[in-house]
């Protein structure tokens, strides 16, 4: 069975809307968020808080992904979630940041106060 191009689009856009979250947050790049994750040890099944700055953001529907860096005793730690899965509970922005790129590597090769971003108040 072959499909027409826009009806093969039309079926896959109906089973992402089964999985898509409509309780996330307008997420951009530069801001500060804390997320709930579901973390599985053995048979058991805690939340576990993440909290980072957002230096990239990849959208593609069901598959939309966000990097989050986060400095852990002067290590820096990146890491991608994608923001539909089931195992994020939930999504809260901190703060906002007044960012003039799209992606934020270069925070990478900064330390201490100069990987400060400057608030965004709106």
């Amino acid at each position: 069975m072959h499909l027409k191009p826009y009806k093969k689009d039309f079926f896959i856009n109906l089973v992402e809307q089964k999985f898509k979250k409509n309780t996330i947050p307008i997420i951009d790049i530069g801001d500060t968020i804390n997320m709930c994750i579901l973390i599985q040890e053995g048979n058991k099944q805690r939340i576990q808080t993440v909290e980072g700055v957002i230096i990239s953001k990849n959208k593609s529907q069901l598959s939309t992904t966000i990097t989050v860096r986060k400095t852990l005793q002067n290590i820096g730690v990146e890491r991608v979630y994608l923001i539909h899965s089931p195992l994020i509970q939930n999504i809260k922005i901190i703060r906002k940041a007044k960012v003039r790129q799209a992606k934020l590597y270069y925070l990478r090769s900064r330390s201490g106060k100069a990987t400060r971003l400057k608030t965004k108040f709106n």
